[in-house]
């Protein structure tokens, strides 16, 4: 693995995670196929079974799996400062877009055409689908680890939801550990001067400690401003599988308590499902809709105490995650878990991404020439994602 120069290393970080942060569409599981895009085959920061290893990780963690995919990486390449960079290059762009549909430049999210969205769904599931087939044969070279993953994407198929994806998960790493030779460990990736076991457990204590402190504080100083602070912290905190498993909690946190109206809730939830980059940044559309502090001031506010548990989790974990993946039965136990992470991509490619976004022949064409596309190696993703965007709306059009 290269190194990057002190110099450049977090202004370049911060570059490589915005284009992605612009062009990631799809959500986080498609996310997962634009990282291993970029930093598994075209920039080989790390191999195919690190990477998987770090998804298992993210899966077992609460909070958004995509974006701690991202602080990971960031991590791997520039320590604690190369984590926050990543977060905010990959975070900014959906962020700022949600301040401003909340500003009321486009009240109901209707300013991206419904022929381009529906392109962009298109090259999402090609992503998706190009992701699977090179995790697959990568981690599931034999045919035991075939059949578990088919296996759980069975599972997952037939009864969908995190608590199901968390068991599977469970259950893979004990087959895997009973059933499995293990695989031979890849070369470790150097965390960065800055982090450290010391350090890792530092950031564990100060995620357990906010968590327990900031309702006292709030219920203490009766501050509008610290109970937002609160409600979104737990929510990042508190949630398993990412993504639209949040919207129960948000609402649950903002509609209740009376500070956003249910039909905002709606439309800033709308416009969200056509942006790139984490769905979670839906807590800044949120936050600049709460009349106090509002605006891009409370945008920050909620972006920030939802996101900042995952940047605790992921450098806590990650110190001790390096060594602990090195042990044998552990390494047997994430041979199964590597192969269940492949099956639920299968699963989650079935359904919701293939079956919510494939309407006719024309469509099913066309995602299989974009995964040739992709699998050809000569058109990258996001080039691809504007040239769906510019197709579908053109389609659209007439």
């Amino acid at each position: 693995m290269t190194e990057l120069t002190p110099r450049d290393s977090l202004w370049s970080l911060f570059l490589i995670f915005l284009r992605l942060g612009l062009t990631s569409f799809g959500g986080p599981v498609a996310h997962l196929g634009y990282f291993r895009e970029e930093f598994v085959r075209r920039r080989r920061w790390l191999d195919e079974s690190h990477y998987a290893d770090l998804i298992a990780l993210c899966q077992f963690l609460p909070g958004p799996a995509s974006s701690q995919l991202g602080m990971a990486l960031g991590a791997l390449r520039a320590g604690q400062w190369g984590a926050l960079v990543a977060w905010a290059g990959f975070t900014l762009p959906s962020a700022l877009l949600m301040l401003l549909v909340a500003l009321g430049l486009s009240r109901h999210g209707q300013w991206l055409p419904t022929g381009a969205l529906h392109g962009l769904m298109l090259v999402s599931v090609a992503v998706v689908a190009h992701a699977v087939w090179g995790m697959a044969k990568s981690l599931c070279p034999d045919w035991q680890r075939q059949g578990l993953m088919l296996l759980v994407t069975a599972l997952a198929l037939r009864w969908p939801g995190e608590v199901v994806q968390l068991l599977v998960i469970l259950g893979a790493a004990l087959i895997g550990s009973a059933w499995l030779q293990p695989s031979v460990a890849s070369d470790p990736v150097s965390t960065g001067p800055s982090t450290s076991r010391r350090q890792g457990s530092f950031y564990l204590l100060l995620f357990l400690a906010l968590l327990a402190l900031l309702p006292l504080a709030a219920a203490a100083w009766h501050s509008l401003w610290l109970a937002q602070f609160d409600s979104f912290y737990r929510v990042g905190s508190l949630v398993f599988g990412g993504g639209h498993v949040v919207l129960p909690l948000l609402q649950s946190a903002v509609v209740e308590p009376g500070w956003v109206d249910a039909q905002t809730f709606l439309a800033g939830y709308g416009a969200a499902q056509a942006l790139p980059g984490p769905l979670f940044t839906f807590a800044a559309f949120l936050g600049a809709a709460i009349s106090e502090p509002g605006g891009a001031l409370g945008a920050l506010l909620c972006l920030v105490a939802i996101f900042l548990p995952s940047f605790l989790l992921v450098l806590g974990a990650l110190p001790f995650w390096e060594s602990l993946r090195r042990q044998r039965h552990l390494r047997a136990a994430l041979g199964g878990v590597n192969a269940a992470v492949v099956g639920l991509l299968l699963a989650t490619l079935i359904h919701p991404i293939g079956s919510e976004s494939i309407a006719d022949l024309l469509d099913i064409a066309l995602v299989a020439l974009a995964f040739l596309a992709l699998l050809s190696g000569r058109l990258p993703p996001w080039a691809l994602v504007l040239l769906g965007a510019l197709g579908g709306g053109l389609a659209g059009a007439f």
